[in-house]
């Protein structure tokens, strides 16, 4: 048997699949596909304080081994998610992550002291890396005095795991995961979608309503794993890996470059039952390569 658990400060995982925030709704839409148990945590859907209708129309795009989005956290809020979502996916028997996000510091810290009082959320993700909004999201997560200021203050308020996901539209990533560190987050997740854009060539106009989106899917995995790779050498909180990972190989790639666990993204519309396979494939490489802890794959990548 291979032992499967990942412990993060606060937060148990029972194996280190997660799926990532925008991509499997609320858990529910996906349970005829995949089994929930079988995870080692979902992220719900971007939440913000407010109600948000998102971007306009067209807002996706596909592209060579991936897609371009500018959804524009389209939410009905987080009092709704509370009310209403909430208690439909309260016992789901994985962890359930809610991803927070907000247009200034106050919604942001508003909307997490919300969902700290919810006894069946173990974690949030607290999402400072959105390209697609005209407020907030990136605009704290490219800077060290932007990221500092807003983990902090969330931080004051929310009482269990605080993981923060990063932008990769940076100059220097770690030096943003350091600050997010510093500031009192217990985890980082990385990365969040490359900013890209596509052209109608015929129309000579953009695809995508907002111009630009987020780009994300099998394209972007090059440079999440390098990313990954650097933020682990630099930080002492546990980093998890996402950007185009739609296997297991491509899993245990981000384990080996130091990631505590992982998330599986675009690959979910592709294939809804992908997280499953992912977190049975894991295994069955360690049975292959005789490792009896997955724990031991964490940073193991061998250089020389």
């Amino acid at each position: 048997m291979v032992k499967t658990e990942i412990k993060l400060k606060g937060l148990t995982l029972k194996n280190p699949v997660m799926t990532a925030s925008g991509t499997f709704g609320y858990g529910e839409e996906y349970a005829d596909f995949v089994d929930l148990s079988e995870l080692g945590g979902i992220i719900v859907k971007g939440t913000t304080l407010h109600h948000r209708e998102g971007n306009p129309y067209p807002r996706m795009a596909e592209t060579p081994m991936g897609m371009l989005n500018c959804v524009g956290l389209q939410n009905k809020g987080v009092d709704y998610f509370i009310e209403t979502i909430y208690p439909r996916i309260r016992h789901f028997e994985t962890n359930v992550l809610v991803n927070v996000s907000g247009s200034n510091i106050d919604d942001y810290v508003t909307a997490a002291a919300k969902i700290d009082a919810l006894e069946d959320i173990p974690a949030i993700e607290l999402n400072v890396s959105c390209p697609n909004v005209k407020q907030g999201g990136m605009a704290f997560g490219v800077t060290c005095s932007g990221i500092e200021q807003v983990v902090k203050a969330v931080r004051e308020v929310y009482h269990k795991h605080l993981m923060v996901k990063l932008s990769p539209n940076v100059t220097n990533i770690a030096e943003i995961a350091l600050a997010a560190e510093a500031a009192g987050a217990d985890s980082v997740s990385l990365i969040n979608t490359l900013l890209g854009m596509a052209i109608d060539s015929e129309t000579r106009k953009p695809i995508l309503s907002m111009v630009t989106g987020g780009l994300s899917g099998a394209c972007v995995k090059p440079v999440a794993l390098r990313m990954v790779w650097q933020v682990a050498k630099a930080v002492k909180i546990p980093v998890i890996g996402l950007g185009g990972i739609s296997s297991a190989t491509d899993a245990i790639e981000f384990l080996l470059a130091g990631a505590s666990a992982i998330q599986i993204g675009t690959a979910n519309f592709i294939d809804p039952a992908i997280s499953g396979k992912v977190a049975k494939g894991i295994v069955e490489y360690c049975e292959r390569q005789g490792v009896k802890d997955v724990n031991e794959l964490i940073g193991g990548l061998v250089l020389s």
